[in-house]
């Protein structure tokens, strides 16, 4: 072998290796740049842009269709949503939800919650509880247990006290039945038809010694006179009317009277008819008047202030605070039972309004080749050089068995 053309031996696989080596470093750097299009008297020069530049946006679509087949299928969706939505994970985001919503009531300096409840207790109590009323209390049945609870357990074992006996007495006799008022009770019942009816009847329906005293004297004058002593001398009959009052103790009688009244002392029959006589008169009352009853009630509280003795207790209420874990472990537990039966249906519903795979195509739209070139080497960056190197291995190769050819010629 003739060492004095060494050089022809050795410079195939030294070419070979760089000419494979930078051959494919040039294509993978083809497939970006150049970014855009150059043109020469007026002719776009071939291969420019680069490969994926040029197809950018049917890239784009055969990315999302990859995506959305093989990687982001609905099945996939629902068993992503399912480990996301983990009760655990959805109890600790309502629970974090319910201390902040808690701690924004805290810190509202401006009272829009209150207001906000205010109105919201208002229309409840002023306008939709009298509207469901009315509807309510055309039924047959309504309230009937509840009247009839209150009845048997209030009103039924209730019994004036001493003091209360006593009150209402003294209010009988000085307000409804005053003396001046029992001497014109007494002007009105004698009247001559009256006063003929008792002489008659005193006189027929007596017998023995009464019978002479009926028939000799008769009761007409003796009512008669009492009648004029009434009309003409109202100061002094109604100064006698107060004496009889005191002498016969009438109102001790009268407050022993009201301290032993009570619904169990009535016939079981009365009994039942009062307690029905009551609760139809409370539904007829709802039917007229309960509306108006509960909208004049309404507007005479003040909801504002209401809403902020609310809000005011619901802020110091320690029961309040310790009770927010228990709330959202229940939520997150009615969430997952619901999400159980319709997540399928969730997600079929959400896919066409996220629109996933439009998202994704005009994601890579929007990205310009160099980012789409940076990305790419960043994510396979030891892959292409792999490539770039077993290029240059390769031309390696080829130079090596042109050598051994020429040796073995």
């Amino acid at each position: 072998m003739d060492w004095s053309n060494l050089s022809l031996y050795i410079a195939p696989p030294v070419l070979g290796a760089i000419i494979g080596y930078f051959t494919n470093d040039l294509a993978i750097k083809m497939l970006f740049r150049p970014y855009r299009a150059i043109y020469f008297a007026g002719r776009r020069l071939p291969f420019t842009p680069g490969l994926i530049p040029r197809n950018q946006e049917r890239l784009a679509k055969r990315v999302s269709d990859t995506i959305m087949g093989s990687l982001l299928t609905p099945e996939e969706l629902q068993n992503l949503t399912r480990r996301l939505l983990q009760p655990e994970r959805v109890q600790a985001g309502i629970f974090w939800l319910l201390r902040l919503a808690l701690e924004q009531i805290r810190q509202d300096q401006e009272q829009k919650t209150a207001k906000i409840i205010s109105g919201m207790l208002r229309d409840l109590l002023g306008g939709s509880l009298p509207r469901l009323l009315k509807v309510l209390a055309r039924r047959e049945g309504f309230l009937e247990a509840q009247i009839n609870q209150i009845f048997d357990q209030v009103l039924l074992d209730y019994q004036l006290s001493e003091e209360q006996a006593t009150k209402l007495a003294d209010w009988l006799l000085q307000v409804v039945l005053p003396p001046d008022a029992l001497r014109q009770l007494i002007v009105d019942f004698l009247t001559d038809r009256t006063i003929q009816i008792i002489d008659e009847g005193f006189r027929e329906k007596t017998s023995g010694t009464y019978w002479v005293v009926a028939n000799l004297f008769g009761l007409r004058n003796s009512l008669t006179r009492l009648r004029t002593f009434c009309l003409d001398e109202k100061e002094a009959s109604n100064e006698r009317i107060a004496e009889l009052i005191q002498s016969l103790k009438v109102r001790d009688r009268l407050k022993a009277w009201l301290k032993n009244l009570s619904l169990q002392n009535l016939p079981v029959s009365t009994v039942r008819q009062l307690r029905k006589t009551i609760r139809e008169a409370i539904r007829s009352y709802l039917q007229t008047r309960g509306t108006d009853l509960l909208q004049g009630f309404s507007d005479s509280i003040n909801w504002e202030n209401v809403s902020v003795l609310l809000l005011n207790r619901l802020r110091n209420s320690a029961a309040m605070s310790t009770s927010l874990e228990f709330v959202s472990k229940e939520l997150a537990l009615i969430l997952e039972r619901y999400l159980e039966r319709e997540l399928e249906t969730i997600v079929a519903q959400a896919l066409p309004i996220l629109a996933i795979d439009q998202v994704i195509v005009d994601r890579i739209k929007s990205t310009s080749s160099a980012e789409l070139q940076a990305a790419t080497e960043g994510i396979v960056k030891n892959e292409l050089q792999a490539i770039v190197n077993l290029g240059g291995l390769l031309g390696f190769i080829v130079g090596l068995l042109q050598t051994i050819l020429l040796l073995l010629r």
